[in-house]
């Protein structure tokens, strides 16, 4: 009785679909950071064992941002090449929004270098912000 309710409600089909946008999520997640980690002019993880709250949050806020439209492209695509496309995309645009706001606000990088949190919460607030609308673009029109 039990095998056949837990069957009928994760039937293999969902099971395997679940797994494979969630590898194909964490593999995207993962080289977004390596990615993000380049770009910036400084060692997030090296500062960050060192203690330096600053780029922990900046670090944080990054991925937060990349994650949420990740997770509006997973549930809004129709296949997984679809799902592929639309987390590229979301990656080129959180990747654009730390290159213009590093040049917006002069020395951020070094700024948070400098464990200055003020400016972390800035790169933080705007790289969720982006993901919010990155994310919600990605929501088919009615």
């Amino acid at each position: 009785m039990f095998m056949d309710a837990l069957k009928m409600s994760l039937p293999a089909d969902a099971v395997l679909g679940f797994v494979v946008y969630m590898l194909g999520a964490a593999v995207l997640f993962g080289l977004y950071a390596f990615i993000y980690t380049r770009l910036t002019p400084y060692n997030e993880l090296r500062l960050i064992r060192e203690g330096n709250n600053a780029a922990a949050i900046a670090l944080a806020g990054a991925l937060i941002g990349f994650a949420i439209p990740v997770a509006s492209a997973i549930s809004h695509s129709i296949s997984l090449l679809d799902f592929l496309l639309w987390a590229l995309i979301a990656a080129v645009v959180q990747l654009l929004a730390f290159v213009v706001v590093n040049r917006c606000v002069k020395g951020m990088a070094e700024r948070v270098a400098r464990q200055e949190t003020a400016s972390a919460i800035l790169l933080a607030a705007v790289s969720i912000g982006i993901g919010l609308l990155n994310a919600a673009c990605m929501t088919p029109a009615a």
